[in-house]
């Protein structure tokens, strides 16, 4: 299956994976969040997602969507099963640049994109939902259509010469949200180590406190 990604050039690595049975619209809002990231910077996010511990904001598709304290207020969910799918061919990306000879961990992420590939009509079984009405399996009128989707994902260096200036700021953008993040999970580290060293310390002064009172009983 051809890319939609125009640009041909020895230092892009290229990976896809199709007629994945997930909503296009779950794929789209991942690769609209992992796009122009740094792709180990991507695989951590993903791995937070899948665990359900950081959502992602739904820019598009979003009617009747809860909005999230973590993203500011904005609209947001966890769509794990497509996270897990768009990981999947973040992988495969790493793994084209790699036989390259080019880092793919290193690299960025200048293309990434979801859409629909074909629609199946699906029928209800025979004499089940038609039952009574004279029609079953093919010529009933109930049916559900199943989507399939597909998933491209394009990797490459900041310092490539053919990157637009769009494609330039938004990468930098993205190393200022990481680094944001970053420091703000540091903080959040800060305090727990805090207290552990606090908890550890009140049980020594109590382990020494009974020693001393059991010392001055036998006296």
């Amino acid at each position: 299956m051809k890319y939609s990604f125009n640009i041909k050039n020895s230092n892009i690595a290229l990976a896809q994976r199709y007629d994945i049975n997930a909503s296009y619209k779950d794929l789209g809002a991942v690769c609209d969040a992992i796009r122009f990231m740094n792709a180990s910077a991507a695989l951590d996010m993903l791995e937070r997602l899948i665990a359900m511990q950081t959502p992602i904001e739904y820019k598009r598709h979003n009617k009747h969507m809860g909005a999230r304290h973590e993203l500011g207020g904005r609209k947001g969910a966890y769509p794990v099963k497509a996270a897990k799918e768009v990981r999947l061919a973040l992988l495969n990306a790493i793994a084209n640049a790699n036989n390259k000879g080019l880092p793919g961990e290193d690299l960025y992420i200048v293309h990434a994109s979801a859409n629909k590939t074909r629609i199946e009509r699906r029928y209800p079984s025979r004499g089940t939902l038609a039952w009574g009405r004279g029609m079953y399996g093919r010529s009933s009128i109930m049916h559900s259509d199943l989507e399939y989707a597909k998933v491209e994902i394009g990797l490459a260096s900041k310092d490539e010469p053919w990157l637009t200036r769009s494609m330039k700021y938004f990468i930098r953008k993205k190393e200022l949200e990481s680094q944001k993040t970053g420091k703000k999970e540091s903080k959040e580290k800060e305090p727990s180590k805090n207290k552990e060293k606090k908890e550890k310390k009140e049980k020594k002064e109590k382990e020494e406190n009974k020693e001393e009172n059991k010392q001055k009983v036998k006296v």
